[in-house]
């Protein structure tokens, strides 16, 4: 899509003493257990590119927990292509317990202070401790400022993980001795929103948990003496753990390891799950498995719909009508599209993958678009194609793809499909979309109004394009065979799950309409204190 990010993902490992050896072990021994951390980011690459970290425990060494964070992908940060210098890093981290993190900011600069995890040092060992995080507060303008009208606060960073430290500390402040369920537990009467969290300490104790609601997807297991925790099932898969080994952490619960033992405990109520449908159809590895629904499987019904729904006449022109996933993440529902309306589904737009961030940054959407799009003309010349993408936010992808399918591919036709209903509201949750007039559809349809044929056109007239499509709003659930009532489609409906979500897409109504005066910050930058504290 190119267009659309995700906040992040984490991973945390654990080799379990007096649990008898495991083939899933670092050659090197249990000691050495942290070194797989880099191997699990990479496996949840596609969560955020900006950054990535890892903290380990060693009771061993001086530094009880430390912490190696940078700017730059999980190659780059654990300098992966150099041996040398990757066994030194692993030897200097070594340790039987490690979590980590990869960062796409949708807050805060690209800096690494922003990094994570974030550690915090104390001289009590239950005090010193680092954590990361994934996921969004939707609370956070709030818990801002009441930590910084106490005269004697100050944050030094633009960003809800430094609340989420703030908070931690305040539960383990002074002679409180909270035990794990305890800490989370209080956490959870004052966060809203979506929050992963993974915690290490100088004791060597670890927390794993998910949220009341489940926004974001976060899978463990346990073989052997070995434990691992993924924000995708995909990294537990491809490191060795046998598929039944590999469960959801259920909403609301947590894994916590203390003396070497571990334990599932539920910390907060879950009276409904709130998954996000935008893990299944655009965000995961297709390879991964979230809350027992396949991520591929998933996306091939949401091609099956797309053919249900076609109302181009293929057969008027069959032999020159194709179907062209962009790539990557709407291949599967391109590939099942194509073969259910009997027609090729062909690869006429190559993605480089080798285009950095950096190298395009400054170009225009043109320019981008050329550098990782190319249109193969030898498969596009004098085709009627209709193009698949998993969703439109922001149009300004689309227009160029569908100008250089013509201009460069020399399409005769190009018809937009889209495997997802239209984007009318922000999203609170932790993707990159937090104001109203960003969106493309908003500009067409309102929240509850019906999508109609004339909207459609109207909108492939803007884009550029022949003609346009989109899923319609119930086939989404059915999809992702999820119940209405446990996933979240805010962005799609407007029903946002939390109270604090439900404040500020009123406060993002204002913003597009230029009341607050702040149109062009993000929603939470324009944000007053919000009226309610949050209950999730």
């Amino acid at each position: 899509m190119g267009e659309l990010h995700h906040e992040c993902g984490v991973a945390a490992i654990y080799h379990l003493p007096n649990m008898g050896t495991s083939p899933l072990c670092p050659s090197q021994g249990p000691a050495q257990a942290s070194r797989l951390i880099p191997r699990l980011l990479l496996e949840i690459q596609n969560r955020g590119q900006l950054a990535a970290g890892m903290t380990s425990y060693n009771p061993d060494r001086k530094q009880l927990i430390d912490t190696h964070k940078e700017v730059g992908s999980v190659t780059e940060v654990f300098q992966l292509n150099k041996a040398a210098p990757f066994e030194q890093l692993m030897k200097e981290y070594a340790g039987c317990a490690a979590i980590g993190h990869v960062r796409y900011a949708t807050c805060g600069p690209e800096d690494r202070s922003y990094a994570q995890p974030f550690e915090r040092h104390h001289i009590e060992k239950s005090k010193w401790f680092s954590f990361a995080f994934n996921g969004q507060l939707a609370n956070y303008p709030q818990l801002r400022k009441e930590i910084l009208d106490q005269a004697d606060f100050h944050l030094a960073r633009e960003t809800d993980t430094e609340i989420l430290m703030h908070h931690i500390c305040q539960e383990l402040a002074g002679d409180k001795k909270p035990t794990p369920v305890e800490m989370l537990a209080n956490l959870a009467k004052r966060f809203d929103g979506a929050y992963n969290i993974v915690y290490l300490n100088a004791l060597g104790d670890m927390i794993v948990a998910r949220d009341p609601l489940g926004i974001r997807p976060l899978c463990y297991a346990v073989q052997g003496s070995m434990f691992a925790a993924a924000s995708e099932s995909v990294a537990l898969d491809n490191m060795g753990f046998e598929r039944s080994n590999i469960k959801n952490l259920p909403p609301g619960h947590a894994i916590i390891i203390q003396d070497g033992r571990l334990r599932l405990e539920q910390f907060a109520p879950s009276p409904r799950k709130a998954h996000c449908f935008f893990e299944w159809i655009y965000f995961a590895n297709v390879a991964s498995t979230l809350d027992d629904r396949s991520v591929y499987l998933s996306r091939k019904r949401l091609g099956e719909e797309l053919a249900r729904q076609e109302t181009l006449q293929i057969d008027d022109d069959r032999d020159n009508t194709i179907v062209v996933p962009v790539p990557d993440t709407a291949k599967a529902a391109a590939d099942s599209m194509a073969f259910e309306l009997g027609i090729p589904s062909l690869e006429g737009l190559i993605r480089n993958r080798y285009v950095g961030r950096t190298f395009i940054e400054g170009k225009d959407r043109a320019d981008k678009v050329r550098m990782k799009y190319t249109p193969l003309r030898e498969v596009l010349d004098g085709k009627r194609v209709l193009l698949v993408e998993d969703t439109i936010v922001r149009s300004t992808t689309m227009r160029a793809l569908i100008s250089q399918l013509r201009k460069r591919g020399h399409a005769k036709e190009v018809h937009v499909r889209v495997a997802c209903p239209p984007i009318l509201a922000p999203c609170f949750y932790g993707i990159d979309m937090s104001r109203v007039d960003e969106l493309f559809a908003t500009k067409f349809l309102k929240p509850g109004e019906p999508l109609t044929p004339e909207i459609e056109a109207a909108m492939a007239k803007e884009l550029g394009a022949d003609s346009l499509r989109y899923l319609p709003l119930e086939s989404i659930a059915s999809c992702v065979d999820k119940d209405r009532n446990s996933i979240c489609q805010a962005c799609l409906d407007t029903n946002y799950p939390t109270p604090a979500g439900q404040e500020l897409y009123q406060l993002a109504l204002l913003q597009a309409a230029d009341i607050t005066g702040n149109k062009s910050s993000r929603t939470y930058d324009a944000a007053p204190p919000l009226a309610t504290v949050a209950r999730t």
